[in-house]
């Protein structure tokens, strides 16, 4: 039978564990408080299918005293939750202009909550390791009418996205980067120095492994499978298996969750002929060096 992608069913466990932990409410107290068993709040937080009505859910998010916006994130969740559901080989597509729940970023929630993240880029950079003033340049291109405020707001959302890299353990970071990357003069060649400089000082943290995919090699797997990321995630509990992996793969209108065992291998596969063709952490870095001279001069 269809399950349909388990995505949001996933990240509406994750948000309703982080909820309960804030109100400081046992499993028992909150089943309690919804006559659902404890070993029910147990498994709706690890993403499983659990019975839960929406006027259970209100009452749950009550009972952990959760502020408006929060209530209304978490329903939105459950919308999806329900509008998720088919076939699961396919994968999920999310709209970004999702009417269902515009609170939720299922990106950042992966992206918070794994323990490993592998990423392939043509073109652009990933936000944990992008410099303000790149990040301006993308957002000012994206949306030209974007206020000053607002800009303010996303570039302290990616400075705290960016704690990720020191302040998350375990977490490690592999970025395997087509060397068009660099040579994009995204924002100009100032903009492109301080961001390869930025890249540099990254590379050198003990969890970070960058690769460049040099012009040289030639036609290389990535110019066909594209940009693309693959999370890994830790058990929720000691002893339990970890979350199945999900790999995301951007596009201008929308983003396609993978969740099936056969899209991750095959990404796996993608990201070992990626490893053989690229260029070693160590010589990643001379040519960084080259690259930033070059935009000093």
């Amino acid at each position: 039978m269809a399950i349909g992608s388990t995505l949001p069913r996933r990240a509406l466990g994750r948000r309703l564990r982080e909820l309960r932990f804030q109100s400081k409410k046992s499993q028992l107290a909150a089943g309690l408080a919804i006559e659902v068993s404890k070993q029910g709040i147990g498994r709706l937080e690890e993403g499983q299918p659990v019975r839960i009505s929406t006027a259970q859910f209100r009452d749950l998010l009550n009972f952990y005293g959760a502020a408006e916006d929060v209530r209304d994130e978490v329903l939105g969740l459950i919308q999806e939750v329900k509008a998720a559901k088919g076939d699961p080989s396919r994968g999920w597509w999310r709209d970004y202009a999702d009417v269902v729940n515009p609170h939720f970023d299922h990106f950042m929630s992966l992206e918070q909550a794994c323990s490993s993240m592998t990423t392939f880029q043509l073109t652009l950079l990933p936000g944990l390791l992008q410099t303000p003033a790149y990040r301006r340049w993308i957002m000012e291109t994206t949306e030209p009418n974007i206020s000053a405020a607002n800009k303010e707001r996303h570039l302290e959302l990616i400075a705290r996205r960016q704690r990720k890299l020191t302040e998350t353990q375990p977490f490690s970071m592999e970025l395997l980067l087509s060397e068009a990357a660099l040579r994009h003069q995204i924002g100009g060649t100032r903009v492109m120095g301080e961001q390869v400089r930025r890249l540099l000082e990254v590379g050198e943290l003990p969890n970070v492994a960058i690769r460049v995919i040099p012009f040289g090699v030639g036609g290389h797997f990535g110019l066909i499978t594209q940009s693309f990321t693959l999370f890994e995630f830790p058990p929720l509990r000691a002893g339990h298996v970890p979350e199945p992996p999900v790999v995301f793969v951007e596009g201008f209108t929308g983003a396609l969750f993978l969740e099936d065992d056969g899209q991750i291998d095959r990404h796996r596969r993608a990201v070992a002929t990626l490893r053989d063709v690229a260029l070693s952490p160590e010589d990643t870095g001379c040519l960084m060096r080259e690259v930033s001279e070059e935009y000093a001069e």
